[in-house]
Parts: C-alpha cells; sequence; structure tokens
C-alpha cells in the first residue's frame, strides 16, 4: 500500500536548479486527512498487501505524522514499513534513531540526481531512479 506525504521542500530541485520532481503536481493538491485507522483496517482486510510505502512528495517533511502512523500501525501489524526520502542519513539521522525502535523499516536515502545512471537496490528489489540512492534497514 502506498502512501504520499502531503509536502517537500524540493531540496532535489534546488541542488540541480530546475524543476525534476516526478511528484511536484502533488503539491498544488489539497491535502486529505485520512484516519490512520481507516488506513490500517483497510490495509489489514487487503489480502495482497505485505507492506506500507510512503513516499513523495517528503514523508521527513512530516516526520510526526509518519511516526504516529508507524506506531498505530505496529500496534496490528510487524509488515514492512518503507520510506523513501530524499534526504540523506546524516540529515535526518535523529529522526531515523525515532524510529528503529518501531523495526522493520526500511528507508531508501538519497535524493534524485538527473543524468545519474540508474541502480539497482537489493534491498528493495528495485531500480532507484540515480546511482546515489541507496536503502538500509533500520
Amino acid at each position: 500500500m502506498f502512501l504520499a506525504a502531503p509536502t517537500c521542500t524540493f531540496k532535489c530541485e534546488r541542488d540541480v536548479g530546475r524543476q525534476i520532481c516526478q511528484n511536484g503536481d502533488l503539491a498544488g493538491q489539497p491535502v486529505l486527512d485520512i484516519d490512520d485507522d481507516w488506513i490500517i483496517d483497510r490495509y489489514l482486510k487487503n489480502p495482497i498487501t505485505s507492506a506500507i510505502v510512503i513516499g513523495g512528495l517528503e514523508p521527513m517533511d512530516s516526520f510526526c505524522e509518519v511516526r504516529a502512523f508507524i506506531k498505530k500501525f505496529r500496534e496490528w501489524c510487524n509488515d514492512t514499513v518503507v520510506i523513501y526520502t530524499g534526504y540523506e542519513l546524516e540529515e535526518i539521522r535523529e529522526g531515523v534513531d525515532e524510529l528503529r525502535p518501531l523495526g522493520n523499516i526500511i528507508i531508501k536515502f538519497g535524493r534524485f540526481v538527473p543524468n545519474r545512471p540508474h541502480k539497482h537496490d537489493g534491498l528493495l528489489g528495485v531500480d532507484l531512479a540515480s546511482d546515489n540512492q541507496y536503502s538500509v534497514r533500520i
């Protein structure tokens, strides 16, 4: 199940000096405040779900909400939670350390950099958009 974060500072675009975000149009859309219990119930009732993926815009810019959701999710399930962030570990180490006790979380780090080669990530089993990106199980 994919959950989209509602905000972003567009650090990837600032780094390269131009618009590159594939999710940029989401920033102009209304933010939907959906109850965590409803999302979790829907996840648990879906026989094909095996992980929650929280992605773009930028999940770590909504850290309090992400942490609260994962805590509630852990009351029901220990399935994998994947967080796709454009931050580097050094930029969000404190948040990563807060998430670590919740267990079974994979974080994909690194900004998208145009014109870099794709790279296969064995932990996630997907090709990442640029070769500076990587994932870590915390």
